[in-house]
């Protein structure tokens, strides 16, 4: 199997170090994402014992030690790098996982994931500035996008021109299978409105 993710040379060795010190034989490591494709997902990586490895895991040849990619979670780890990197209060090791909270999509991915794609990487960053976030909530039958706006874009009062103006027109233009796009906010709620 080609690897799904790239540990460098130095990460390599300071894993080999410190796996060697585990006292047991055959001893790798194993890489999962918590909450893989959302906006808290997480890369972690962690010792793994012979026998403590998933049976769906993925063995990734290529390493001085076995590696287990959790089935699960390894189209977010997709370009993912291990690291290491030395400095004089010992060193680093950094796992970049740029798909980790939202996998790679093509033309051919579900209509949901190329939602769910455009909203993570295109809107969502936007709206941050003004602790705002949309969520799909459903794709209906005929290819409607269902959001709920949340954070400060729950009950503002510009909500109608950035679904139209932005939001709508983004997805519609970079998802040419989706027929509309409706917000199921309920925006009598203002609490945290960033417009009032």
């Amino acid at each position: 199997m080609s690897a799904i993710i790239e540990i460098t040379e130095s990460a390599q060795k300071y894993l080999g170090d410190l796996l060697s010190k585990q006292d047991a034989d055959g001893i790798g490591v194993r890489v999962f994402v918590t909450q893989p494709g959302t906006p808290y997902a997480e890369t972690c990586l962690a010792y793994c014992r012979p026998g403590e490895e998933e049976a769906e895991d993925v063995l990734q040849e290529g390493a001085p030690f076995p590696v287990y990619l959790d089935k699960t979670s390894s189209s977010y780890l997709e370009e993912a790098v291990v690291d290491y990197n030395p400095d004089r209060m010992g060193g680093q090791l950094t796992i970049k996982a740029p798909n980790a909270k939202m996998p790679k999509v093509s033309a051919d991915s579900p209509l949901a994931e190329q939602i769910n794609y455009v909203l993570y990487s295109d809107i969502n960053p936007g709206l941050a500035a003004h602790g705002g976030e949309i969520k799909l909530i459903e794709l209906t039958d005929d290819n409607v996008a269902i959001l709920q706006f949340g954070g400060g874009c729950q009950g503002c009062s510009a909500v109608d021109l950035t679904l139209k103006d932005g939001v709508e027109k983004t997805l519609m233009e970079k998802i040419p299978q989706l027929t509309g796009v409706r917000d199921v906010t309920d925006h009598t709620v203002t609490d945290n409105a960033y417009f009032k």
